[in-house]
């Protein structure tokens, strides 16, 4: 039995997120539907994150379990003929049996956007939070940065997801603007359900000046939802950049830059 990593891109506004449900569409419903079309039997693919409705990803690994013995060269082309044009495998790569798509991710970074003028655009609707009040990004880097380290973040968290723990380690967490485009980019070893959409919530509620930069490590220890930042809408988050490790398989996939 092979196991095959699929390497794709996609953007997910017309979809209920990731994970497979019941009649409505999804990533990963779509995805499975044009694998077993392609090598002729039902197949279960695991993915890296469970990325929310509206969420996109420009770079995302998903694998699954087959007998067929279609080359791996062959198979973006061919899943690409059965996939709708919002989903697009860039590379399949045959890896070993203990690889896992979210398990052996080591490391995951989104970026949320944000697009900050007086007067909307329709070309970043679902591409972009419009937010026409001026934000500050010198205040928001300060905001930011106090998330870095290891923290229990069940301040920054919505409920929907049972875990074992909600303590993570945040890499770094920049932000940068560009024009009217604000980027926010954050990287953790792990994210909780919504995390990165109510982190960009607070650090927008910092610029604000409804409290401090500094006042957002208190809320990360007094763990208290409503103390933080709301989650921002989905259309604006990214899945950006992955790092992976297993001891067997190693490597990285980064999107191009967003703004």
């Amino acid at each position: 039995m092979r196991n095959i990593a699929l390497f794709l891109t996609y953007v997910g506004t017309a979809y209920h997120g990731w994970q497979v449900q019941k009649d409505l569409s999804t990533v990963a419903g779509t995805l499975e539907g044009a694998v077993a079309k392609v090598v002729g039997h039902s197949v279960h693919v695991t993915g890296c994150g469970r990325t929310d409705a509206g969420v996109h990803a420009r770079v995302y690994v998903a694998n699954f379990r087959t007998d067929s013995t279609i080359p791996t060269d062959r198979l973006p082309l061919a899943l690409n003929a059965h996939l709708p044009a919002d989903i697009v495998v860039t590379q399949a790569r045959e890896v070993s049996d203990g690889f896992n798509s979210i398990g052996s991710c080591v490391r995951k970074e989104y970026t949320y956007l944000i697009y900050n003028a007086r007067i909307r655009d329709p070309f970043y609707v679902n591409r972009a939070w419009f937010y026409p009040k001026y934000l500050d990004e010198s205040v928001m880097q300060a905001a930011a940065a106090q998330f870095v380290g290891t923290h229990d973040f069940a301040a920054v968290r919505s409920v929907g997801t049972d875990v074992k723990s909600t303590v993570r380690t945040v890499y770094h967490y920049e932000v940068e603007r560009k024009g009217k485009l604000i980027a926010l980019r954050v990287c953790a070893n792990g994210f909780l359900y919504n995390m990165a959409r109510a982190m960009a919530g607070t650090v927008v509620y910092a610029a604000e000046g409804k409290f401090p930069p500094k006042a957002i490590g208190t809320i990360l220890q007094e763990g208290n939802r409503t103390a933080a930042g709301p989650t921002v809408p989905p259309g604006g988050l990214y899945l950006t950049h992955l790092w992976y490790d297993n001891g067997i398989d190693q490597f990285e996939l980064e999107a191009g830059p967003l703004i």
